[in-house]
Order: structure tokens, then C-alpha cells, then sequence
């Protein structure tokens, strides 16, 4: 889940659906400067299925030791320092399946959210908020999913390049998403820096703009100006104050659409 609050209500966003608004970045990428990277349906795959796994626990949600809905929020865009707050052991086993199932649909896919995966585990995070009971899970899985990622790349004969292209692209795409989606109210460059098609490294800067929309510079979409719809449900603070009754609120919740916009800087 994805978590943003008002003073009344939290606004959230299953990752499945916040993963769909990634791959709708991927499809909607690609201009005069900017190519799209390649072989590109792979990639895609990749984009649109990283947070398969999040699927159930999703729509059974849980709450934080302190009562608030389990969730990524704006204050971890780029930082994932709030282990204390999920419960590791369930986390890995949702990453790990999100691997497993990319993976027999499409192996290069699978690789690249693995890879999504390990990076978020370690570059990403915070190790000291892991708790030292759970460290030796996490070191475990972090090399099971490296030792997976390099017998599946000899298997299929991909080059490392084109693997941390399209690595670097999922990552921009869902840190785009994870922006839009938790509300992120300062300008954040994307992560990684993105080859033109000169051949120069670009870093691609998103900022807050009118109406809850977003400008991206430079420009790296196909049409000038982009629109879409993001699912959202929102649930009163108040009406809740236990795990059951969370959930029913949450089942209660009234989906709606939010639009979401971008456009040139």
C-alpha cells in the first residue's frame, strides 16, 4: 500500500495499482531526444508487474505497530529507512514471489525486479532500522536473489548493459510513480541518469506543479502533455481503531479516480 494523509483521512494506493501507473510512464516514453531502452517489451513487463506480489497482502491490509495503515509513504521517496514498520520476514517472501511470478512469464523481466529488489534491500536502505533478529533473513535473501540474477543472465546470454539499462528505467518509471502516488511536494530529480539519444547521460527532474500535477526536465515522453488515472480509496482516521475494523473500512472505501498530469519544465 501507498499512504498519504490529510488531516481527516489517508488517501492510499495498492502497489498493483501504483505499478500500473509505472508502466503507463514505460508506454508513454520516448521522444525526439529520448529513446526508448531496449528490447522494450521485457522492460515493459518488468514496469508493469514489479509489484505483483503486493496483491494479496493488499487487499488484506495490515496496520503499523502504532496503529497507522502498513504503507509507503512520501518521507521514504528514495530512502527506504521504516523497517521497524513492516514486518520483515512477510516483505521479503512478498518480494520474493513478485520475482517468482515475473519470472515464468518472462525470465529477462524477472531479473530486472530482482535486481529492482536487491537494490532497494541495500543501496536504498537504512540497515540499522532492520531489527537484529531479522538481519541474517535479510543478508540471506539478498544473496539468493544475486546468485538467482547471475545463473538466469548466463542461461539467457544478456549483456550487463542491456540488463542495468532496463534495470535504471524500471527504476525511473516506479520512483516517478512513487512520487505521483504519495504525494511528493519538493522538485526530485529521477533515479538514475537517463541516455538521449546523443548519447549523454540526462538527469530528468520532476517538480510539483498546479493542481497536483507534475513537470518533468527535460522532457522525455512522446506527447507534450500527459493525463491519466490513478485509483485511489480514501479512509477516515476515525474510522478505525483496530486491525478488523481497518480492514472493513478499507473494503468500505469508495474507489475513485484521481488524475494525475505531466508535463514540460
Amino acid at each position: 500500500m501507498i499512504r498519504a494523509e490529510t488531516n481527516t483521512h489517508w488517501t492510499l494506493i495498492t502497489h498493483p495499482d501504483h505499478a500500473h501507473l509505472a508502466g503507463e510512464f514505460a508506454d508513454a516514453w520516448g521522444n525526439d531526444l529520448f529513446d526508448t531502452p531496449a528490447p522494450f517489451e521485457p522492460i515493459r513487463h518488468a514496469v508493469y508487474h514489479h509489484d505483483d506480489g503486493w496483491l494479496h497482502r493488499d487487499a488484506h491490509p495490515s496496520l503499523t505497530p502504532s496503529g497507522l495503515p502498513e504503507a509507503f509513504t512520501r518521507a521514504l521517496v528514495g530512502a527506504y529507512s521504516a523497517f521497524e514498520e513492516i514486518d520483515l520476514p512477510s516483505y521479503l517472501a512478498v518480494r520474493g514471489e513478485a520475482t517468482a511470478a515475473v519470472a515464468a512469464q518472462n525470465p529477462l523481466a524477472g531479473i530486472l525486479v530482482s535486481m529492482h529488489t536487491v537494490n532497494l534491500l541495500t543501496e536504498q536502505a537504512d540497515i540499522s532500522t532492520i531489527s537484529p533478529e531479522h538481519r541474517p533473513a535479510h543478508a540471506a535473501f539478498v544473496a539468493a536473489q544475486q546468485e538467482w540474477q547471475a545463473t538466469e543472465q548466463a542461461k539467457l546470454g544478456l549483456k550487463p548493459t542491456v540488463l542495468q539499462r532496463g534495470f535504471e528505467f524500471l527504476q525511473a518509471c516506479d520512483n516517478l510513480s512513487l512520487i505521483v502516488c504519495s504525494g511528493f511536494d519538493e522538485p526530485r530529480a529521477l533515479r538514475h541518469r537517463h541516455p538521449d539519444r546523443n548519447g549523454e547521460s540526462r538527469e530528468i527532474l520532476c517538480t510539483p506543479a498546479e493542481a497536483g500535477g507534475y513537470t518533468l526536465t527535460p522532457w522525455p515522453l512522446r506527447e507534450e502533455k500527459v493525463t491519466l488515472k490513478l485509483p485511489i480509496r480514501r479512509v477516515a482516521k476515525n474510522s478505525f481503531h483496530d486491525l478488523d475494523s481497518y480492514r472493513a473500512a478499507f473494503s468500505q472505501a469508495h474507489l475513485e479516480y484521481r488524475s494525475v498530469s505531466l508535463a514540460a519544465g
